[in-house]
């Protein structure tokens, strides 16, 4: 459930940011798809050591 709420989290924070830079369409696509597996990674990593800690 963490690395799905990152990966949205990720996916918007990363078009925003790219809209701010003055990025296009294809532009922000890529941000977001960055954003995206770079928090799901996040997410994973804390997944494993909640499940490890438990």
């Amino acid at each position: 459930m963490i690395v799905i709420a990152l990966a949205i989290l990720g996916l918007a924070l990363g078009w925003m940011r790219a809209g701010r830079a003055g990025g296009n369409r294809k532009d922000r696509v890529q941000w977001a798809l960055a954003h995206m597996l770079a928090f799901m990674l996040v997410g994973l990593f804390a997944t494993i050591l909640i499940d490890r800690m438990a």
